[in-house]
């Protein structure tokens, strides 16, 4: 059968969380255009894993062979056109497509080393320097706009589920990096000022 019957095209409003962790894994999303949030529950708080856009795949991380469902949340940022793909026709198409699983195997292996890198920033470098970071990672992922800010609207709260802090700590860190003239803002977007400063505070560990 064509790939037509095995996949279905959905519109996502802002805000909407689309994949809920813990549900039933039934496929995988393919984001067309947008930028999703993909997040999990740590505790009592909120932390988001990463970020995703045009292209990038979301719901993968439930594949396994003992998967009981998604391991994580996406909620779009923005309006977010994606392409779901049920599982069994997904899974059948990796056993017949060598170049596919090997693609999907070196972006698990990506996805590992940053998953160990945050683990690391976590436990051993300073706020400043995970928010530092973030900002620096964003530009990279997803450039800048015509004002010269980091191209993604993304609320203090985001900045601090991202960097495994409180809302409050991040408030405080970006009046401070302000202050130090490394990053700009203007309204929910940000601009790095001094990167040169800025990746100096991601090499300083605790």
């Amino acid at each position: 059968m064509p790939i037509d019957s095995y996949r279905k095209n959905f519109l996502i409003k802002k805000g909407e969380t689309f994949i809920k962790e813990g549900d039933p894994l039934t496929g995988i999303y393919f984001i067309y255009s947008g930028k999703v949030k993909v997040h999990k529950t740590w505790g009592a708080k909120e932390l988001i894993v990463r970020f995703a856009s045009d292209g990038a795949i979301v719901g993968h991380r439930g594949l396994s062979s003992n998967s009981t469902g998604f391991p994580v949340s996406a909620t779009a940022l923005e309006t977010t056109t994606v392409c779901f793909i049920e599982l069994d026709f997904f899974l059948s198409t990796l056993k017949v497509n060598p170049a596919l699983t090997f693609e999907l195997m070196m972006f698990y292996a990506d996805e590992l080393q940053e998953s160990e890198r945050r683990m690391r920033n976590l436990a051993l470098m300073p706020v400043k320097g995970r928010l530092a970071r973030a900002f620096i990672q964003l530009e990279e992922q997803f450039g800048l706009n015509d004002d010269g800010n980091i191209n993604i609207e993304l609320s203090r709260q985001d900045y601090a589920s991202f960097t495994g802090t409180t809302y409050e700590t991040v408030f405080r860190t970006i009046n401070e990096l302000i202050r130090e003239d490394l990053i700009s803002v203007q309204g929910k977007l940000f601009g790095i000022k001094n990167r040169l400063l800025l990746q100096a505070l991601t090499e300083q560990l605790a």
